[in-house]
């Protein structure tokens, strides 16, 4: 009886981390991203090389973008995202760019999470809009100029992002609000529940006790047999 004891609950601990695992990814929807040449950013440009992406973790806006080196312990910067959507989701993560000229390195435009219908595409200065929506020739989401030197902090200040007020740039000059050419809403739907406050271990315990009843009833009842 011992040996099935000790197999139900492992396999508890097992199932719980992978559970809870899952869902801290789902949450912060971390994604590994390797580029074998220099992209652009929000107000930087990234060498070739490995770097993390994730939502920062932040229940109340989930258009926050962190960018990290590959061991996360380097913060590139804290960029402001607006939705953007995909018909079909994708089974595996996907960016998209802008073009730019042949000299200059391609610009992120968004980024999509494997199953979700919803991505981030990121919001640049107006500066850099307005020559991003020339080139590609379609508009671009752009905050300020002046907040892109808070997208760089080590210790970002979320407030001015959140508060920035956020426009698309057309091709042609014109300035426009985001839902006139952005059929996505600015707020992206929530998760059901957050990682660090769920867990399925008391369902999964639940599931181990009924198993080791089954196994104390089956047991019984092959020795009445007997």
């Amino acid at each position: 009886m011992k040996s099935v004891t000790f197999t139900v609950f492992v396999c508890i601990g097992v199932l719980g981390a992978m559970s809870q695992q899952a869902k801290a990814s789902e949450w912060d929807q971390r994604t590994i991203f390797t580029f074998s040449g220099p992209v652009e950013i929000p107000g930087q440009v990234l060498d070739p090389g490995t770097y993390v992406f994730k939502l920062m973790d932040s229940p109340s806006d989930r258009n926050i973008v962190q960018v990290f080196n590959k061991d996360e312990n380097h913060l590139y910067g804290t960029f402001l995202a607006v939705p953007d959507y995909r018909l079909k989701p994708a089974g595996k993560s996907i960016i998209t760019f802008e073009e730019r000229a042949a000299d200059a390195p391609e610009a992120v435009r968004a980024w999509f999470y494997p199953g979700e219908n919803y991505g981030h595409q990121f919001v640049y200065p107006k500066a850099k809009a307005v020559q991003l929506a020339q080139t590609n020739n379609r508009p671009v989401a752009f905050m300020p100029n002046e907040l892109e030197a808070n997208t760089t902090k080590p210790e970002p200040e979320v407030a001015p992002l959140k508060q920035a007020p956020v426009k698309a740039q057309q091709p042609t000059g014109e300035e426009v609000e985001i839902a006139q050419v952005f059929a996505a809403p600015l707020a992206a739907p929530l998760p059901p529940e957050l990682p660090h406050t769920a867990s399925e271990l008391p369902m999964l315990a639940l599931f181990g006790l009924s198993s080791l009843g089954a196994a104390g009833f089956l047991r019984r009842a092959n020795a009445n047999r007997k």
